[in-house]
């Protein structure tokens, strides 16, 4: 079994937007708040972390995704969990055993991070430890416009009409700037009981867990997830900054939404960071931090506040190494 992760962890995440559409809405414009702010649900972040997982980690099973049949249809919830693990385990009777679907479920890395809610043949519901909130664009501006594009194509006319001379117009809207910020937070004592009832009478080795392992993959996929999403509608949005406050093992502390505590402006071509309040946060609670880790670009970025000391590293958000 890999060692086991413990630490309760509050973070940010921050992703940049430039002349792109990160998450839009069903009228295919960015999502804004009814004060014209944008923001992003929090199911646009973990589909590009769940489509990072697939792409650098094959090996590994990721039940929440879209999968294909022989039509091109995508899979019902029962046909995914049987294309993953065979058919549902059944007791003599023809019963379902719900343990065993739910053992199946945590040996997926998505389930492990983010639960599950399963409503097949079984009826499971999982509480992940890893938690996400909306991502509110915290630039001061909201310039949102729209740009007319030609199709190569003309639409066919009515039956008996004469054929249209003219392709088809289109059209494509766009932020002109954004910087999204995501709190996020990890509690791995949400799914304790969950373990504690598939792993009775497993040996060490074949108990499973939330492990260390799969933080050290979650960091990646924090950190390149959005950046490595390869849409034509989604160039021009990457990772900007990542925020990640890790309690000491046992910390019952709880800190704020970081979406509230930071601010984003331009300067000289920089985007500027500004973490000051989290900083005022974390003095408060110091003797329960293990560790604040900060990942940017400083080409493209600055950092004010959570300044570099015994706890708090910097880190180039580009290979990982400490500035």
């Amino acid at each position: 079994m890999s060692q086991e992760f413990r630490n309760r962890v509050f973070g940010a995440v921050i992703i940049k937007s430039i002349n792109s559409n990160f998450n839009a809405d069903f009228t295919h414009h960015p999502r804004t708040l009814p004060d014209g702010v944008v923001y992003s649900t929090d199911k646009a972040l973990k589909y590009a972390i769940k489509d990072y997982f697939k792409k650098m980690n094959n090996q590994e099973n990721i039940f929440y995704t879209k999968r294909l049949n022989e039509n091109l249809n995508p899979l019902t919830l029962d046909e995914t969990y049987e294309r993953l693990f065979g058919e549902y385990p059944k007791k003599e009777k023809g019963e379902i055993v719900r343990m065993r679907v739910l053992e199946n479920l945590l040996k997926c890395l998505d389930v492990r991070l983010f639960g599950a809610t399963f409503a097949g043949k079984a009826n499971i519901s999982i509480h992940g430890p890893l938690q996400i909130n909306h991502g509110v664009n915290k630039y001061p501006e909201n310039d949102i416009y729209t740009e007319d594009i030609l199709s190569p194509f003309r639409n066919p006319g009515k039956e008996g009409s004469e054929e249209k001379e003219m392709s088809t117009l289109g059209n494509q809207t766009n932020l002109k700037e954004g910087h999204y910020v995501f709190h996020f937070s990890i509690n791995p004592q949400n799914t304790d009981e969950f373990y504690e009832m598939v792993n009775k009478d497993k040996s060490d080795d074949h108990k499973l867990c939330l492990s260390t392992d799969d933080i050290i993959k979650l960091k990646e996929a924090l950190n390149n997830s959005v950046t490595a999403l390869d849409s034509s509608r989604k160039i021009g949005t990457e990772n900007e900054a990542t925020i990640w406050v890790q309690l000491k093992a046992g910390s019952k502390k709880v800190l704020p939404s970081f979406t509230e505590l930071i601010t984003v402006k331009r300067e000289n071509d920089l985007s500027v960071i500004n973490c000051e309040k989290i900083q005022e946060n974390l003095i408060e609670v110091d003797d329960d931090v293990e560790k604040v880790e900060i990942y940017y670009n400083p080409v493209t970025t600055k950092i004010i506040g959570c300044n570099k000391n015994n706890k708090t590293k910097h880190y180039n958000i580009l290979n990982n190494k400490e500035l």
